[in-house]
């Protein structure tokens, strides 16, 4: 479904640019001599506001108020970078396509198609940050921004490439064809476009486990006397800050209700009561209760054989050490307590397991 919403929204917004284009280019007669100067902005523009929009609507589906809040910033951005790529990519254009210069026409057309789409990859690239609490990780915000930039400038020039190849076709066939020139091309630009940002834009699969029931804070905080401060009894449960963080609190290691905590892509983290050898310490728990492997997209749950009987998946709890799990998004994991003399109720940690990367605002 990902993949034709941004396909469907390539489209659209490359045709309503150039329906709006041709709206000032014939009906007001705007810079009707220099036809690109007004055609081009309008596509930019068009396409830049059409893919920043999918994204948001996308991430938050159930909350469209809060994506029309949200997306103000990135709609002012997109029309400003769309606004100026738009008028340099036309101007130069213009300029090249002057009979005094002789410059041939396709290098042109995929000069102007390049600043397009390289200004709808900037504006989705750079707006990503004022809707999405993962663009807080500055590693996974310039990432993102270059695959945008790079994965756009390449679609344009695809199209460009595509579109010449029809023109060259149409130029052999009736006239009336060539009145489907313009909107064909531009509809290929928006389709790759959409195409692309379905690719590059797909949920970040780094794991998260968020903390729910027996997490719920109880004391005082370190941090509120000094974020640097380790507890000194390992009384309360923590995370091994060496390899994992939390999603929104890089600099926090108590592990707290509501706090998701961001898994490493690859290795293993190991869950349990050693204090020094626990990534993951829940004070209670057998010394090792299990292992997180995780492996590129998959994350599997691997029970210690003397302490399986402590680990509840989805309600079901383990029978053996041999029952391992490979975890699926929104997956319970539930961990009891060892039964100590004057403890009649075992303590309950649980922990939800996504398989792509939480965001709080998605």
């Amino acid at each position: 479904m990902r993949i034709y919403l941004y396909i469907l929204a390539g489209l659209s917004s490359a045709l309503i640019g150039w329906n709006i284009g041709q709206f000032f280019l014939t009906d007001i007669g705007l810079f009707k001599e220099f036809p690109e100067v007004t055609l081009f902005p309008c596509i930019a523009i068009s396409l830049a506001c059409g893919m920043v929009m999918n994204e948001i609507f996308i991430s938050n589906p159930t909350r469209p108020k809060l994506s029309w809040r949200i997306a103000k910033t990135p709609l002012l951005i997109a029309v400003g970078l769309g606004t100026l790529a738009g008028l340099i990519s036309g101007g130069i254009s213009q300029i090249l396509f002057l009979p005094q210069i002789r410059f041939p026409t396709p290098i042109v057309r995929i000069i102007g198609w390049l600043l397009i789409g390289a200004s709808v990859g900037l504006a989705e690239g750079l707006t990503w940050r004022w809707h999405s609490m993962e663009a807080g990780d500055p590693k996974r915000f310039w990432q993102r921004f270059k695959v945008s930039v790079l994965g756009a400038s390449t679609a344009s020039l695809f199209a460009a490439a595509i579109f010449e190849l029809i023109r060259t076709t149409l130029g052999a066939m009736p006239a009336e064809f060539k009145g489907v020139e313009d909107p064909l091309g531009f509809s290929i630009l928006g389709l790759l476009l959409g195409l692309t940002f379905s690719i590059t834009n797909s949920p970040s699969y780094l794991g998260a486990l968020r903390a729910g029931t027996g997490f719920e804070y109880t004391g005082e905080n370190y941090e509120d006397i000094d974020p640097n401060l380790q507890p000194v009894n390992k009384s309360s449960p923590c995370i091994d800050k060496s390899i994992l963080k939390f999603v929104n609190n890089g600099d926090a290691y108590e592990i707290e209700e509501g706090l998701s905590i961001q898994l490493p892509g690859t290795g293993t983290v190991r869950i349990g009561s050693a204090v020094k050898k626990a990534n993951i310490y829940i004070p209670g728990l057998p010394l090792h209760v299990a292992d997180l492997e995780l492996k590129n997209r998959d994350a599997i749950l691997k029970p210690n054989r003397v302490a399986f009987n402590c680990i509840e998946v989805n309600g079901e709890r383990l029978t053996s050490g041999d029952d391992i799990r490979r975890l699926k998004h929104n997956y319970v994991l539930t961990f009891y307590s060892e039964k100590k003399d004057g403890i009649k109720e075992p303590k309950i940690y649980r922990f939800v397991y996504y398989n792509r990367f939480l965001d709080p605002q998605a």
